[in-house]
């Protein structure tokens, strides 16, 4: 603790000199999983705050800092038997980052988003002050600051809550042939008392896979005596999304006159990083942009080095990389009585496959987090027997007496069909932005942003937040709205040839790989 407490005095004193001099500065975390370009300004350096402090096994709590890795958090708990209710499946996502962004996973349908899991924390505000804030110690601050990026102060250490870790997860591959049939059974499985996890991978119009995930401490199950864990952490283990396609699509034995559903048996550490390698499948669009590589098993074991989720942002999705103009990487949640209207916008304008599908618990308003407060009472079968109109969304689309409803993430993530220069980049970003909002859903903020100020503001309660600001004198901060906003103007002047090249095939592969090789 005396280096926390070191570091948090260093922390403070360089927020109080910006305070003090009325400069407006940002927070450095010495990484990131966000696609949002950079805005230039002064930084307060948080990435030494990066120790697991203190797990409590009888309370089964963990204190940690906020640059702390998923990977990190995970292999200091899992050796004691716990584990976090909520993990991120990038390995190098950070405590702070899911606690002040918006990170949902497939255990969220019952646990909540990653800040659920969260108990307290400790925060250096705009002023240089230190102080704590929970359930029952400034609540108006300790709701407020998840989802809200780091602009009502600096979080530098938090107490979350752990559960019991099973050895394994086992796995249910449910195979749907629409995404209609898709969304009823998640809304179904998350029902569900006994499953832990709920995903689902939409691979094309006619294929829907909804897997399920229990935790359990048995090799053996009453069907098989010995089983054989799939794991997908090793350079020959398979990518996930390809292995679950390949379990739906392979054929059932000839003994099975009625087939029950594929299942496997996955190492829990290895379930909660399966999307590591290839990134979901932002690791096939990598190799789509190199043209001459081909896609198949031996090419991705030769570049398994580069094909993990720190290496692909380092190479092409950071926020630091102008590639980030080239691709959508977006997560947007919606009720579930849109949600099929809004696969079907995203299949016939963008042509985007697959999409991941993920359940998200009611989150009460106001909030930066993704949630709705439509008022129907559709579920997604009876709204197919309804007009297609969008539910009617409360007032502004954030009436906070409205009640609020489930949500289904969706992630859209790969070339969008007719966004082929920057002009065209932001019209397609623009019509999605209205679309969802039509549809009553709303954007994970780590991603591009195109909202006007006005349109922005008219999705998110801005009263609420300014009043909090004021309160905790977070001038000094960026709004949210400063950090997720675009500057497309400043992308249309990089018109030099350095600038032409940065972003030209090869060159910007090559750039890429080279990044990529220093992670």
């Amino acid at each position: 603790m005396e280096a926390h407490e070191a570091d948090v005095r260093r922390i403070a004193d360089e927020v109080k000199g910006f305070h003090t001099r009325g400069e407006p500065f940002r927070i450095f975390h010495g990484s990131t999983n966000s696609t949002r370009p950079p805005h230039g300004q002064s930084t307060v350096d948080i990435s030494a705050l990066s120790r697991v402090l203190h797990i409590d096994l009888e309370a089964r709590t963990a204190i940690v800092e906020p640059s702390v890795p998923m990977d990190r958090l995970v292999d200091a708990t899992l050796p004691l038997g716990l584990v976090p209710p909520v993990v991120m499946e990038f390995p190098g996502i950070t405590v702070g980052g899911g606690f002040a962004g918006s990170a949902g996973e497939s255990s969220s349908f019952r646990h909540g988003g990653f800040h659920s899991i969260i108990t307290s924390i400790e925060m250096v505000l705009a002023t240089g002050e230190v102080v704590t804030a929970s359930s029952e110690e400034r609540p108006d601050l300790f709701r407020a600051a998840s989802g809200a990026l780091g602009t009502l102060g600096i979080v530098t250490k938090l107490e979350m809550r752990l559960i019991p870790a099973g050895k394994y997860v086992e796995l249910v591959y449910h195979s749907y042939s629409s995404a209609k049939e898709g969304i009823s059974a998640l809304q179904r499985e998350t029902k569900d008392p006994d499953n832990d996890f709920v995903e689902g991978i939409v691979f094309s119009r006619t294929c829907t896979v909804v897997i399920t995930g229990r935790m359990t401490d048995d090799l053996a199950s009453k069907d098989s005596p010995s089983r054989r864990p799939q794991t997908f952490t090793r350079p020959n283990d398979p990518w996930y999304y390809l292995h679950v396609r390949n379990r739906v699509s392979s054929p059932s034995p000839p003994s099975l006159s009625s087939p029950s559903p594929r299942t496997d048996l996955v190492p829990l550490r290895d379930y909660l990083f399966r999307y590591d390698r290839g990134g979901f499948w932002m690791g096939e669009v990598a190799f789509g942009y190199a043209r001459v590589v081909p896609f198949n098993r031996l090419t991705r074991r030769l570049l398994n080095r580069i094909m993990n989720t720190r290496a692909l942002f380092r190479a092409g999705l950071g926020g630091g990389s102008r590639m980030t103009f080239r691709y959508l990487v977006h997560d947007l949640s919606l009720p579930y009585a849109t949600v099929g209207n809004f696969i079907d916008y995203v299949a016939d304008t963008l042509d985007i496959w697959p999409l991941w599908l993920c359940p998200l618990p009611p989150i009460q308003q106001p909030t930066f987090h993704p949630s709705s407060t439509t008022t129907t009472t559709a579920t997604a079968d009876e709204d197919q027997q309804q007009s297609q109109q969008p539910p009617q969304l409360g007032h502004r689309g954030r009436d906070a007496a409205a009640d609020p409803v489930p949500t289904l993430n969706v992630g859209v993530w790969g070339e969008a069909k007719g966004s082929d220069d920057l002009e065209s980049f932001v019209r397609v970003n623009r019509d999605l932005e209205t679309t969802l909002r039509q549809l009553g859903g709303r954007k994970v903020l780590y991603s591009h942003a195109y909202y006007t100020e006005d349109e922005f503001w008219s999705i998110y309660d801005r009263e609420w937040y300014d009043g909090l600001r004021e309160k905790y004198r977070a001038s000094t901060l960026p709004t949210v709205y400063d950090k997720v906003k675009v500057d497309v103007d400043r992308e249309r002047r990089r018109r030099g040839i350095l600038d032409r090249l940065a972003v030209s095939w090869p060159l910007a592969g090559l750039i890429g790989v080279a990044s990529a090789l220093r992670s």
